[in-house]
């Protein structure tokens, strides 16, 4: 007896068994014909769920986090507090700023009233027209600088809004990758949030499916991880974008999910199922008890024309009542034995 096994990750293995000749007539080993299948009209593409609005939030300003009154998972409020950085040292330069204003201003209240001063002393030429000229420059200088500190001022009450960091909406905290007492530095993220009543599913789909894909019928989206009765939904909206990957021909559609789901969160795998023109192509369905898990391979044992029985490794695709779709690895016409433990025996 020879044993030929090829284990091969993504190529197509076979073992080899030569029946004997108490098996060698077809009958006595159950097995089924390979036909494609008459109501092979869906076709599945796979995807996830994501957020319509998912935020990063980073830090502005450095420093020490000082506060964290959120958690991971938390739900959050518009306009609630979510961290705050350490500011004190920002809070003495928006003094110093203010401080710096009110000095300019005190200065240029002097320089107005000299000017006003240096103008009655021309107009009886008790002092020359230079004189005049320099009281003017000395008050347009000190205006400006009055204005220059009023904007460092603002800007400095600007940044100590940086410290306090709120959420920009309502919705919930997917990530913290910071802790009370990290250090915070411009551009680092803090946390993400997304909004949970706004959630989509993105899929990549063929151009060829969307081609192919019967305008008007609601698509299918399923949901495997859910528990029963709630896997299912159907959309009859759906958006594709206008750009096709150049690399795989694909394109991506958008189903937007209603608010009133139930443990569907951005990141959970989904399935859609678009209803094609006249069938998706050669679908094969076996039986699901026909098969067989050898360790990282899974595969069928098909009977060839001279009554060898070949373990053939094959791709699955979706199950319904009780029948395995097969994507890769059989041929309309062949037949597949229904009972795996009897054709291993059928050699022995």
């Amino acid at each position: 007896m020879m044993l030929i096994i090829s284990r091969l990750r993504f190529a197509l293995a076979t073992l080899v068994l030569p029946v004997t000749s108490a098996f060698a007539a077809q009958g006595e080993l159950a097995s089924v014909l390979v036909q494609p299948a008459a109501s092979a009209d869906l076709a599945s593409f796979e995807g996830g769920v994501e957020s319509v609005r998912q935020t990063v939030i980073a830090a502005q300003v450095a420093g020490a986090v000082v506060a964290l009154p959120v958690r991971a998972g938390d739900s959050v409020k518009e306009g609630q507090v979510l961290l705050r950085i350490d500011a004190r040292s920002a809070q003495q330069g928006s003094v110093a700023s203010q401080a710096q204003s009110t000095a300019a201003r005190s200065a240029l209240e002097l320089a107005d009233k000299d000017l006003q001063r240096q103008k009655q002393l021309f107009q009886k030429q008790f002092i020359s027209q230079s004189a005049l000229e320099r009281a003017e420059a000395q008050y347009k200088t000190l205006s400006d600088q009055l204005k220059s500190q009023i904007a460092q001022a603002n800007v400095a009450d600007i940044q100590s809004g940086f410290f306090v960091i709120k959420a920009p909406y309502a919705g919930v905290i997917s990530e913290l990758p910071i802790a009370l007492g990290d250090m915070a530095m411009p551009g680092k993220p803090l946390l993400s949030m997304f909004d949970p009543k706004g959630l989509r599913v993105s899929f990549t789909v063929s151009q060829a499916a969307m081609n192919n894909y019967q305008a008007g019928q609601p698509l299918k989206i399923e949901f495997p991880g859910l528990p029963a009765g709630r896997q299912w939904l159907t959309a009859s909206q759906y958006k594709v974008l206008p750009t096709i990957d150049a690399a795989t021909h694909s394109a991506t559609l958008r189903i937007d999910l209603p608010e009133s789901v139930q443990d569907i969160a951005p990141g959970l795998f989904a399935r859609v199922w678009l209803p094609l023109k006249g069938g998706a192509g050669n679908h094969f369905y076996v039986p699901a008890k026909a098969i067989v898990k050898r360790g990282e391979m899974t595969g069928l044992y098909v009977i060839d024309s001279q009554q060898r029985v070949i373990l053939r490794q094959v791709r699955l695709g979706k199950t319904r009542d009780g029948a395995t779709e097969i994507l890769t690895g059989i041929s309309a016409g062949e037949r597949v034995a229904l009972d795996p433990a009897a054709a291993v025996r059928a050699v022995r």
